[in-house]
């Protein structure tokens, strides 16, 4: 398997803490096979990829850009107009585009599954050579337009969208036709080659996938549309409302690829329609879901009624967020503490699934901590994403406004709650939410146990000798799983905490950020209410949308009936 490959950490403490697990993780690095993940670029002052982006981002702000649906090579438009806005300044438009009724989604199932039975059939090496095509569009070509859609559409930084639309989205490509590759490098045991012969092929699924992507990562909705199809399945895919931009960039880059109309329809829709419309049809073969909880798990509760109309067991895949923690020990390195939170909890306003939502901190050292946490987050500037001095921008929407407003309402409010930091939010221009630390007295309120998904830190000061109480309830509190970060010099704490917060998280950090998962290096994924746990960016994903088939040939006669042992 693929280990974590590992960062540069200064403390030798903190090495021998890494050592320790060398016996659970094998070391085999992708990059001894050729792969490498795609470098960040930096867009210092004169650089080139800084032009670039700013031609870019002048273009795409200066325009409405129309996006049609689009099912097999025809183009479709609804009297349903939406529009995308500016998250940071909600009265410029950047896209127009229609949503699909369910007449028009049955007319999508219907052509995936025509031409899923012709995809299949492309033989994989062509598939492969359109995917690396497809990389290179978007490292080269097309990287500053992806950029520049996903800056002005999600409100990300520079940094942001270039970790995002250009360095991970190509890592999906690349890496998921490499892992792919060398899936089909195994064959099974031929014990006798001239008598049998044993082989494994993978095939996609008859019927369709559905892929629901969500607005907070433009490489997400790549990789959940076209990973299916890589294999050999047909894919609808509903982008989200408020990334449809960056998915539409996304979308033509691969026709120009080579991907053939049909492999992947591209279908904006309600999404209660949608998911009413797909679950409804006999055909559906999968759902690859990246959203909330509850979207999620209408999704299953629809597949489940209609088990017995499907001609496969859909296969359901869902990535669903979590409450993510940094666990402090009293041995951690203060800075690291700090600096690592405040990145963790507020670039992108915490929207990211594996953001920093609350943090256990001890009481000996919370005095320091906490007037380094107040102190780096009042020089943060938050402001217009294309401002090279921003560190975050706006929250999404109007939605996410109203919910995360909400819970710091509720921090004002309570008696229990205290806003040290932050707290005032403006939705005049754009949806802007100030970086919030709330300090709790209680571990269980809310504000510690639900999903904000929002610039919201909670932080709760446990008594130093409270250390495995405290322990406790990074687990037992919430219903979550997805990433979580201990923070420690003390080794012996390191190696139990490793084992006592096994169940709480499926992308585990130690002396590190809850996020920064890479593809390849962390596949990323979380159990419990986070998901399925499928982690993408791992070898093992894109074998979970494969059909594969075991094929014995016989090149001798049989002559026999009985058996030697029947004669004596």
């Amino acid at each position: 398997m693929l280990s974590v490959c590992k960062q540069s950490i200064s403390q030798t403490l903190q090495r021998s803490a890494i050592r320790s697990l060398a016996s659970v993780v094998p070391e085999l690095k992708i990059n001894d096979f050729g792969v490498k993940n795609e470098p960040v670029l930096s867009y210092l002052k004169g650089s080139a990829e800084r032009a670039d982006l700013e031609k870019a981002l002048n273009e795409t702000a200066n325009k409405t850009e129309e996006i049609p649906i689009v099912i097999g090579d025809k183009e479709f438009k609804t009297g349903d107009v939406r529009y995308q806005v500016m998250p940071h300044n909600h009265k410029k438009k950047i896209a127009k585009f229609y949503y699909a009724d369910a007449k028009l989604i049955n007319k999508a199932i219907d052509v995936a599954c025509e031409t899923q039975k012709k995809w299949d059939k492309t033989p994989l090496n062509e598939r492969l050579k359109i995917w690396e095509k497809a990389a290179d569009l978007m490292a080269g070509k097309y990287r500053s337009k992806l950029n520049a859609a996903t800056m002005l559409g999600q409100a990300k930084t520079v940094i942001q969208a270039e970790i995002d639309s250009a360095a991970e989205l190509i890592d999906f490509f690349r890496l998921n036709a490499f892992f792919l590759k060398e899936a089909t490098k195994y064959q099974p045991i031929s014990e006798n080659p001239k008598v049998t012969k044993n082989s494994m092929r993978y095939r996609g699924i008859d019927g369709f996938i559905a892929a629901v992507s969500p607005f907070n990562f433009t490489a997400i909705g790549g990789n959940l549309a076209y990973t299916p199809a890589l294999i050999g399945n047909a894919v609808i895919w509903k982008p989200s409302d408020t990334a449809i931009l960056a998915n539409w960039v996304n979308f033509k880059i691969c026709l120009e690829a080579g991907v053939p109309p049909g492999v992947v329809n591209f279908v904006p829709a309600d999404g209660p329609v949608f998911g009413d419309t797909i679950t409804a049809s006999p055909h559906l073969a999968g759902i690859n879901f990246t959203g909330s909880v509850p979207t999620f798990t209408r999704l299953w509760r629809q597949v489940g009624a209609n088990i017995d109309k499907y001609r496969n067991f859909p296969r359901l895949i869902g990535e669903c967020g979590g409450k993510n923690y940094h666990f402090v020990h009293p041995s951690a390195d203060i800075d690291t503490v700090v600096n690592g939170t405040i990145r963790s909890a507020f670039e992108f306003c915490g929207q990211k699934c594996s953001a920093c939502s609350r943090m256990y901190v001890p009481e000996s050292l919370w005095p320091k901590i906490k007037d380094k946490l107040i102190a780096q987050r009042n020089q943060l500037k938050v402001g217009d994403p294309t401002d090279y001095n921003s560190f975050t921008s706006a929250v999404i929407d109007d939605k996410a406004f109203k919910r995360i407003s909400g819970y710091i309402d509720h921090a004002k409010k309570s008696p229990n709650l205290e806003i040290i930091a932050g707290g005032k939010y403006d939705d005049s221009t754009g949806y802007f939410i100030e970086p919030t630390i709330v300090q709790t007295k209680d571990p269980q309120d809310k504000i510690m146990v639900e999903e904000i998904f929002g610039p919201v830190l909670s932080v709760y000061v446990y008594p130093d000798k409270d250390i495995q109480k405290t322990l406790e309830l990074v687990g037992n509190s919430t219903a979550f799983a997805l990433t979580g970060a201990i923070f420690a010099k003390d080794t012996q704490f390191l190696k139990s905490a490793i084992e006592e917060l096994k169940m709480t998280a499926g992308n585990f950090y130690v002396n590190d950020k809850s996020t920064g998962s890479v593809v390849g290096q962390q596949p990323f994924g979380g159990a419990r209410l986070s998901g399925t746990n499928d982690k993408a960016g791992g070898p093992h994903y894109i074998l979970r949308w494969g059909n594969p088939q075991a094929i014995k040939e016989t090149f001798v006669p049989l002559t026999e009936v009985n058996y030697p042992y029947m004669s004596q």
